[in-house]
């Protein structure tokens, strides 16, 4: 018996409740869900890997699921998809603009490795405008996150942009 594998990768700097909800929805599209955190050279996390690493597998082992593992990485997408043995690879939309964005990768992750086929999850429409690095935004500018976070992961946020205030 084949176990169809996927990932979803992400930097989660802080993982959202979109996350979750993509999370949840994914890992009933496969037999096992591979949660990659990884680091994003083009942004500025506010926790560090083995952070955010943790506070993720925090927030997935809520839900329940031993199919669902958190893994961290650094390298090509798709040379940790064939590592984690996945032929999927599952990202969440918001909207066109992260469309655009993911078309062109799923683009170029395609070049890379064929066999590798990429499934796009709509957000859920009361999820749809979150996104972390907003999240962060509304934190650092002394705003309620709690509907974009779980309260664990408020708290986080919160405590850490206070030691970056000092």
């Amino acid at each position: 018996m084949t176990i169809r594998t996927g990932v979803y990768p992400g930097t989660f700097d802080p993982i959202t409740l979109g996350h979750m909800d993509i999370i949840r929805r994914g890992a009933k599209l496969v037999d096992r869900l591979v949660v990659g955190v990884t680091t994003n050279i083009a942004k500025a996390p506010l926790f560090d890997d083995e952070e955010r690493i943790a506070i993720v597998r925090r927030e997935v082992a809520a839900i329940g699921n031993p199919d669902i593992e958190v893994v961290g990485f650094s390298s090509l997408l798709v040379d940790f998809a064939d590592a984690q043995g996945a032929s999927i690879v599952i990202r969440g939309i918001r909207g066109v603009t992260d469309f655009e964005y993911e078309y062109q990768l799923t683009g170029m992750n395609r070049q890379l490795n064929h066999r590798v086929e990429t499934v796009f999850l709509m957000a859920d429409v009361a999820l749809q405008p979150i996104a972390s690095r907003l999240v962060k935004e509304i934190a650092l500018f002394g705003g309620d996150i709690a509907k974009f976070v779980t309260p664990a992961v408020r708290d986080e946020v919160i405590a850490r942009i206070g030691r970056h205030e000092r």
